[in-house]
C-alpha cells in the first residue's frame, strides 16, 4: 500500500486580515497609481495651465496650480503614489520650481516601460538603463548650459528678471509679470548675497485693492500688535530712533497665578504688592535710560508699561511674532535682550525712519532706511483671500528660482527646449549600444517629450505636429528650439525669446524623477497591515491611569 505524503502543517506567518500582493501585477498596480496622480497634475503645466480648486474637510477652499501644494492638499493614501508627493516636496524645498514637471517625468518614465514589464523584462535591467540615461542627461545639460556673466550688474539683473518671469508665466499672476519680476529681483538683491536666506523676506497679505497696489518695503513691516489704551498717546513716527528688542514681560503678574503667600498683617501684603510694582518700575527706568525710542518685545507689554512709555514719548509693541522680531534685528542691528539691566549702546539698533501707517484695512509698523538691511518685506494686495495666497505661492517659486540663479549663474532654455535636446541626444546615443538597454534608453528619451507635449496640449495646440517640428529642429542642431504658445508657428528659439530657467531646476527634476521611478520599479510586494486601514486612535494610556483620574472625583483630594 502506498503511504500518503506527510501532511504539511499550515504556517501562519502574518496576522489575519493582512493583505499581501506581489509579482508583476503588484508592480503594474503601483505604476497605475502613479499615472493617476500625474493625470491630476498634468493640466496645470505650462503658461496655459489650468488651476485646481481644492476644498479640505473644514470647508476651506484653495485655488492653486503649484504641483507641490496640490499634492500636499490631496491627502494621497496609496503607498507607491506617496513617493511622487515626496519628490515634489523635495523639489519645492530644494529649487522651488519644477514641481509639476518632476511628477510628470517620473510617471512618464514608468508609463513608457510598462509594456516591457508586462513582457517579462527584469526591472533591474530597466533600473540600470534609467540610471545610465539620467547620467547622460545631466552631463548633457552641463555641456550645453549657458553661463551668464556676473561682472556686468545690468546684464545679470536682466537675466534674473527673465528667470523670474519664466517661473511666473504658468501662474495666476502672469498678466503682471513685469511688475512682480522687478519686485522679486529687488527682494532677493536686498538679502546678504553670500547667505541668501529667503526666510528673511517677509510676506504680509492685506486683502483689498488690486495686484498693482502690492509694494516692496526695503526694511521690515509687521501688523500692529495688540495694544492697551495708552498706545494711542504714543508718538507714531520717528527719525533715526534707537530701537530696543526684548524678550521680557513688562506686565504686573496676578499673584494667584504664581505663588501662594501667607501673611499675618495687612502691611506685609502691601509690602509684597509694592515690591512687585518696584520691580516693574525698575525695569522701565532701565529701558528709558538706554535712550531707546522704540521698544519691541516678544512677550506682552501691559497697560501700566504702555501708559508709562506714552508719558515719555516712547513707542512700544508687545507680543511681536518671533519671525518679525528676528527680521527687525537683522535690519536695524543690535540683539534681542532677555533682561532689562545693563543694556549697552551696542545692543540697540537704529533705522532711518519708523512710522505706523495704514495699508488697506490694517495698521502696519514700518522700519525703513535700515543700515544693516539684509531683509525686506513684500506687502501683497488683492481681491480675494485665496487669490493673495496663490500670489504668495507664485512669488515663493520665483524667489527660489532667482536665488538659485544668483548662486549658480548657468541657465538653459525653458518651454520644453532642453527636454527635446536631451531626448534627441539620448535617442542617438541609444542606437550605439546593443541589447535591451537600447530599448530602455529609447523609452527614457521618449518620456522626456512629455513636457513639451503637455505644454502644447494645455495651450490647445496640435502636440503631434509641433513635436515633429521640434524633432526636426533639434536633429539639425538648433538646440534651443521649444514650444511657443503664442506665435503662429508654435515653435521658436526660446533662448532668444528669453524663456530661461536655471539649469539646476532641470538637473534636480531629472535626477529626482529617475530615483522615484527606480524606487517604484524595485518594489514587487506590498504587505498591508489590517490596522493601517483604520484611523489610529492615538497612543494607549499607561496602565492605572483611569483609576488615578477617577480617584478623588466628588471628594476632597487628600493633602500630601
Amino acid at each position: 500500500m502506498q503511504r500518503g505524503l506527510p501532511m504539511q502543517p499550515t504556517v501562519v506567518l502574518l496576522k489575519e486580515g493582512t493583505d499581501t500582493s506581489q509579482g508583476t501585477p503588484q508592480l503594474l498596480s503601483n505604476i497605475s497609481a502613479c499615472l493617476a496622480v500625474a493625470e491630476t497634475l498634468s493640466s496645470t503645466l505650462g503658461p496655459r495651465g489650468m488651476d485646481k480648486l481644492i476644498v479640505n474637510e473644514r470647508g476651506e477652499a484653495q485655488i492653486t496650480n503649484d504641483g507641490a501644494t496640490i499634492l500636499k492638499l490631496l491627502d494621497i493614501v496609496h503607498p507607491a503614489a506617496k513617493t511622487l508627493v515626496d519628490i515634489a516636496r523635495a523639489q519645492d524645498a530644494e529649487v522651488g520650481d519644477g514641481t509639476t514637471s518632476v511628477v510628470l517625468l517620473a510617471a512618464q518614465f514608468l508609463k513608457e516601460v510598462r509594456g516591457y514589464i508586462e513582457e517579462g523584462v527584469s526591472p533591474h535591467i530597466i533600473v540600470k538603463g534609467f540610471r545610465r540615461a539620467s547620467q547622460l542627461a545631466i552631463d548633457r545639460i552641463k555641456e550645453v548650459q549657458t553661463v551668464v556673466d556676473k561682472s556686468d550688474p545690468e546684464r545679470f539683473r536682466s537675466l534674473l528678471l527673465k528667470c523670474a518671469s519664466t517661473s511666473m508665466s504658468s501662474k495666476l499672476i502672469h498678466s503682471e509679470k513685469p511688475f512682480f519680476s522687478n519686485m522679486v529681483v529687488d527682494a532677493v538683491q536686498c538679502l546678504d548675497q553670500d547667505d541668501l536666506d529667503e526666510s528673511l523676506i517677509g510676506v504680509k497679505k492685506v486683502p483689498g485693492g488690486g495686484m498693482q497696489d502690492s509694494l516692496l518695503i526695503r526694511g521690515v513691516s509687521f501688523k500692529k500688535t495688540f495694544t492697551y489704551a495708552g498706545a494711542e498717546q504714543q508718538p507714531k513716527s520717528f527719525t533715526n530712533p534707537l530701537i530696543l528688542c526684548l524678550n521680557v514681560e513688562l506686565e504686573l503678574k496676578a499673584e494667584k497665578d504664581n505663588a501662594e503667600v501667607r501673611v499675618d498683617h495687612v502691611a506685609d501684603y502691601q509690602a509684597i504688592v509694592d515690591a512687585e510694582w518696584e520691580i516693574i518700575y525698575r525695569k522701565l527706568d532701565a529701558i528709558e535710560k538706554t535712550g531707546a525710542k522704540v521698544v519691541l518685545s516678544k512677550l506682552p507689554i501691559g497697560d501700566l508699561a504702555t501708559q508709562w512709555f506714552a508719558d515719555r514719548d516712547i513707542f512700544c509693541a508687545g507680543r511681536v511674532a518671533a519671525g518679525d522680531l528676528r527680521r527687525v534685528v537683522e535690519a536695524v542691528g543690535g540683539s534681542i535682550q532677555s533682561t532689562c539691566s545693563d543694556i549697552k549702546r551696542e545692543y540697540l539698533g537704529t533705522c532711518g525712519t519708523f512710522d505706523e501707517r495704514q495699508i488697506g484695512g490694517e495698521r502696519y509698523n514700518v522700519f525703513e532706511e535700515c543700515p544693516k538691511a539684509k531683509t525686506c518685506t513684500l506687502v501683497l494686495r488683492g481681491g480675494a483671500e485665496q487669490f493673495i495666497e496663490e500670489v504668495e505661492r507664485s512669488l515663493h517659486d520665483a524667489i527660489m528660482v532667482v536665488k538659485r540663479a544668483v548662486k549658480n549663474s548657468e541657465v538653459v532654455a525653458g518651454g520644453g527646449a532642453i527636454e527635446m535636446e536631451l531626448s534627441a541626444y539620448i535617442r542617438k546615443y541609444a542606437l550605439s549600444i546593443p541589447g535591451k538597454l537600447q530599448l530602455i534608453l529609447s523609452a527614457f528619451a521618449k518620456a522626456l517629450e512629455i513636457i513639451p507635449r503637455q505644454i502644447c496640449d494645455n495651450a490647445g495646440l496640435d502636440s503631434t505636429d509641433i513635436l515633429n517640428k521640434l524633432r526636426m529642429k533639434h536633429a539639425t542642431g538648433q538646440r534651443w528650439f521649444g514650444v511657443d504658445v503664442d506665435g503662429p508657428e508654435g515653435v521658436r528659439d526660446n533662448m532668444e525669446a528669453f524663456v530661461w530657467e536655471p539649469s539646476l531646476v532641470k538637473v534636480n527634476a531629472i535626477s529626482s524623477a529617475t530615483e522615484a521611478a527606480c524606487l517604484i520599479l524595485s518594489v514587487d510586494e506590498t504587505v498591508r497591515n489590517p490596522q493601517s486601514e483604520q484611523p489610529s486612535p492615538g497612543p494607549k494610556a499607561p496602565p492605572g491611569a483611569a483609576q488615578r483620574a477617577l480617584r478623588g472625583r466628588g471628594r476632597g483630594m487628600p493633602r500630601r
